[in-house]
């Protein structure tokens, strides 16, 4: 999934750090500071576990903006940094690979599935998918897309699934179903295998359908199969998918990744209509080359799935939390009574997931550390036994 995780409603009142104590501006300190210099507005010691999309923007990212700065560069993406990308990404995900950077994860879904479809065809999905729930509509009010979702237990889509919603074709009554999109990893933090990818593949090949992957975390669900991503992707038998980076450490930026030539049309127009590009896109491709021209991807997603997996084991056992889904990237979902979810976010901010049975979704990010980790388990222990 690509986008934002505007799930719930987390706590508010996160800490924010005052120069001279709570309330208190010093003005010995400001002595000298102009209206143009920056000021730290937080405390970077307060993490969450609300969304990796909290998390900032790691230092090697950050390091090749600076590197990226200064001079001129062509806008609009005939810049050197975009031109080198186009071979990092083939060296991902094959040699036709093609990359097309766009600002964010909504954007990217839109201007992929819209590329692969015409006005009269639609777009299967699972009910939970990201493009269904949280991107405000985007897909149907910018897209144009009809969506035919499908329930499923675990976020993912199967073959017999697909099957509820890949019917009607030739009949001028109902929108024509085009492309399946899955989510890597899913919604519900679940993890397609390449097994299960090929599955899908095979059979949208027989039904003449596309297959669009929505891969905001598929750098965290590669890490967590131990596997390339290019065998999640290309070599499975995706045609199209959004490949995050706002997740994995980058400040913004996503992309639209064609695996499938014939797969798209009129690409090159739909991002700019859609307002999805950008003038100064190197620095949106410096940070996907910061992140994939070594292996910084796979460090980051290692170290927020590891993560996930150690709150799963410290909160495993503590009376009152019920884990609900596998761990199997860096989402952990959880049960535990609504008042002590409230008590425990006014100190660490997470989201419900489900208000009505009370299911909560911890996030976990390449910044995330041990430390992290135990005081936040420490202190749903203390809540619960308050």
């Amino acid at each position: 999934m690509t986008g934002g995780d505007a799930i719930g409603t987390p706590a508010s009142g996160v800490r924010g750090e005052q120069d001279g104590g709570a309330g208190h501006v010093s003005h010995e300190r400001d002595e000298g500071r102009t209206a143009t210099q920056a000021r730290r507005r937080h405390d970077p010691a307060v993490k969450g576990f609300a969304s990796d999309n909290y998390a900032g923007v790691h230092p090697e990212v950050l390091q090749a903006l600076a590197l990226a700065n200064g001079g001129h560069q062509i806008a609009y993406g005939e810049d050197v940094y975009t031109e080198a990308l186009q071979e990092i990404f083939q060296r991902h995900f094959g040699p036709g690979a093609q990359a097309w950077p766009v600002f964010n994860g909504t954007g990217a879904n839109v201007v992929g599935l819209r590329a692969m479809t015409t006005p009269w065809e639609a777009v299967i999905c699972a009910e939970s998918a990201h493009v269904n729930t949280d991107e405000g509509g985007a897909p149907e009010r910018s897209g144009g897309l009809k969506l035919l979702t499908v329930p499923t237990p675990d976020g993912r889509l199967t073959p017999e699934l697909i099957d509820r919603q890949a019917w009607g074709f030739g009949d001028e009554h109902r929108a024509q179903p085009k492309v399946v999109t899955i989510s890597q990893s899913t919604e519900l933090g679940t993890v397609y295998t390449p097994e299960q990818i090929s599955a899908i593949a095979a059979h949208c090949r027989e039904l003449g359908l596309l297959l669009h992957m929505d891969g905001s975390r598929l750098a965290n669900a590669a890490a967590a199969l131990d596997v390339p991503l290019r065998a999640l992707t290309s070599d499975a038998g995706v045609d199209v998918l959004s490949f995050g980076g706002t997740k994995s450490g980058l400040m913004f930026g996503e992309a639209i990744v064609v695996l499938t030539p014939s797969a798209v049309r009129g690409l090159v127009y739909l991002r700019k209509s859609s307002m999805q590009l950008a003038s100064k896109m190197r620095f949106v491709s410096a940070q996907f080359e910061a992140l994939l021209a070594g292996d910084l991807w796979l460090r980051n997603a290692r170290a927020a799935n590891a993560m996930a997996a150690r709150l799963a084991a410290a909160v495993r056992d503590i009376p009152g939390v019920t884990l609900t889904r596998p761990v199997e990237a860096n989402a952990v979902f959880a049960v535990l009574p609504g008042e002590v979810a409230d008590r425990v976010r006014k100190r660490f901010r997470f989201y419900t997931w489900n208000e009505a049975t009370g299911e909560v979704r911890w996030m976990t990010a390449f910044d995330t550390t041990e430390a992290d980790v135990d005081a936040f388990a420490a202190a749903v222990a203390e809540e619960m036994g308050r």
